[in-house]
């Protein structure tokens, strides 16, 4: 078994004089950074006081999920011979809020739009999706449903109408 650590520093930017004195006396933004990568500018969501010029928890926890889905799937590919020439998602997710101000996600949706060349198998290449879950480290970590609304297109053929 290997093991891979992943370190981050989380940066608070916030305290706009009196800290956190109250719930709105400071700002929620902060940056995410990690060695040799660029600033993500992030706060909360602005339902929750947040700066909404800047990334979520939530909109990176549903990209997070996203991408890996995105990366294996693209490997997976791969190695089944289905080439894949375009790859887009548009993942949305649903969080719940408790009265307590608790709460969780209660599902991920994801839609890739996926375009393989003519000589690949258009089923093969959708039901690769099912598969990814039981690889993806993100998606095997969390308790969150995820969902898939997968469209293949097959190059040569008219495309599906975007929503």
């Amino acid at each position: 078994m290997k093991t891979h650590h992943y370190e981050l520093l989380i940066n608070w930017i916030g305290n706009t004089g009196s800290g956190t004195h109250t719930l709105r006396s400071y700002s929620r933004n902060h940056e995410v950074t990690a060695a040799g990568l660029k600033v993500i500018a992030a706060s909360a969501d602005p339902a929750f006081r947040g700066d909404p010029d800047r990334w979520n928890p939530e909109q990176l926890f549903l990209a997070s999920i996203a991408q890996c889905h995105m990366l294996w799937y693209l490997g997976m590919a791969a190695e089944a011979g289905v080439v894949v020439t375009a790859y887009e998602d548009r993942p949305a997710g649903i969080m719940n809020e408790e009265a307590n101000g608790a709460g969780q996600f209660e599902s991920v949706t994801l839609r890739p739009l996926v375009t393989i060349t003519s000589d690949c198998d258009a089923t093969l290449a959708k039901s690769l999706h099912d598969r990814v879950g039981e690889y993806c480290f993100i998606a095997r970590s969390i308790k969150t449903p995820i969902h898939h609304e997968v469209t293949v297109h097959v190059q040569g053929q008219t495309p599906p109408q975007s929503t």
